[in-house]
C-alpha cells in the first residue's frame, strides 16, 4: 500500500480515518471529569516522542524558519485538541465527528476571505448546506457547550489548514509536525500544572494510544496524497463518519437518529460532489493535454 495508485491511496485513507476514530475512542473512554489539560500535554509529549525516529527529515538549514506562524498554528492546534476532548467527552462519537466535518466548509470560507479564492456555485451550495446540516444535527434544544466545543475544534482544524500555505516550503511534513508539537509543549505543560490534577497510569495509556493512532492517520494521509492528486481520492476521507457511526453504535450503544442522518448528508454529500467534480475536471485537463501533446 504505497499510495501510488488511486485504489491503494483510497485504501490508505480508509485505514487512516479508522485510525483517527480509534484515537477519538481513547479520548471518549477517559473517566468522567478527567483532567483535559493533563491529557493534552501528555498526548503532545507522546506524539513528539513518536516523531523522534524521523528527525533525519528535518531541514537543519531552515530549522526554525517561519517560527512566528508555526507558534500561532501550534497554539490554535492546542485549543483545537482541548475543544475536541470536551466534545468527545459529552457528545456521541458520530455526532462529534459530523460536526468536525464542518472544517472543510470553514476552509472554503476562510480561503475566500483571506486568499480571495473564488467560490464556485457548488462550493456555495456546500457552504450553506453544511451549515444547515450542522443546525439540523444540533437542533436548538441540544445546542450546548459540548456542541460549541466541537465547532471550535472544527474552526481550529480549518485555521490550521489555511495557514499551511504560509509555512516555509523548504520544510517537510515531518518537520512541520515536529515544530508544531514542540511549540505546543510549554503552554500545554503550564496548563497541566495550573490544573493541578494527580498523575495516573490510565491517563498515560489513553494519551499514548490517542497520539499513536492520530500520528498513524497523518502518515497514511501523507502516503496517500504524495503520489496521487488530492481531488482524486479526497472523498475517501468521509469514510471516517461511517467508522464513527459503526463504532459508536456497537461499542457505546449510540444509535444515530433521523436528524443525524439528514444533517450528516447535508454536510458530507456536497463535499463529496465537490471532490468528484474536481476529479472530473482533472481528467478533462489530462485528456486535452494528451490530445495536444
Amino acid at each position: 500500500m504505497s499510495g501510488r495508485t488511486i485504489n491503494s491511496a483510497i485504501l490508505l485513507l480508509v485505514i487512516g480515518n479508522a485510525l483517527a476514530i480509534g484515537s477519538d475512542v481513547f479520548i471518549k473512554l477517559l473517566e468522567p471529569g478527567a483532567p483535559i489539560f493533563q491529557f493534552a500535554f501528555l498526548r503532545c509529549l507522546f506524539t513528539l516522542a513518536f516523531l523522534m525516529p524521523l528527525l533525519g527529515q528535518l531541514n537543519r538549514q531552515h530549522l526554525f524558519s517561519g517560527l512566528g506562524i508555526h507558534t500561532l498554528r501550534a497554539h490554535i492546534h492546542l485549543a483545537g485538541i482541548l475543544c475536541m476532548v470536551v466534545a468527545l467527552s459529552h457528545l456521541p462519537l458520530a455526532t462529534a465527528n459530523a460536526l468536525f466535518y464542518g472544517a472543510p466548509i470553514l476552509v472554503m470560507v476562510l480561503s475566500a476571505l483571506v486568499f480571495r479564492e473564488r467560490l464556485t456555485p457548488l462550493s456555495v451550495v456546500a457552504v450553506f448546506s453544511g451549515f444547515a446540516g450542522i443546525i439540523v444535527i444540533l437542533r436548538p434544544v441540544e445546542f450546548n457547550w459540548a456542541a460549541i466545543a466541537a465547532l471550535g475544534s472544527a474552526l481550529a482544524l480549518a485555521l490550521n489548514a489555511v495557514m499551511v500555505r504560509t509555512l516555509p516550503r523548504q520544510q517537510s511534513t515531518v518537520h512541520k509536525l515536529f515544530l508544531n508539537y514542540l511549540l505546543i509543549l510549554p503552554a500545554a505543560a503550564a496548563l497541566a500544572y495550573w490544573e493541578g490534577a494527580d498523575w495516573n497510569a490510565g491517563m498515560l495509556v489513553s494519551a499514548a494510544g490517542s497520539a499513536l493512532l492520530i500520528l498513524g492517520y497523518n502518515i497514511t494521509v501523507l502516503l496517500a496524497y504524495r503520489q496521487v492528486d488530492a481531488n482524486q481520492v479526497t472523498s475517501a476521507e468521509y469514510t471516517g463518519l461511517i467508522w464513527a457511526v459503526g463504532i459508536g453504535w456497537i461499542w457505546f450503544g449510540e444509535v444515530p437518529d433521523l436528524w443525524f442522518a439528514v444533517g450528516s448528508a447535508m454536510i458530507v454529500v456536497p463535499l463529496v460532489m465537490l471532490g468528484l467534480r474536481s476529479r472530473q475536471r482533472s481528467h478533462r485537463v489530462l485528456q486535452v493535454q494528451a490530445v495536444n501533446g
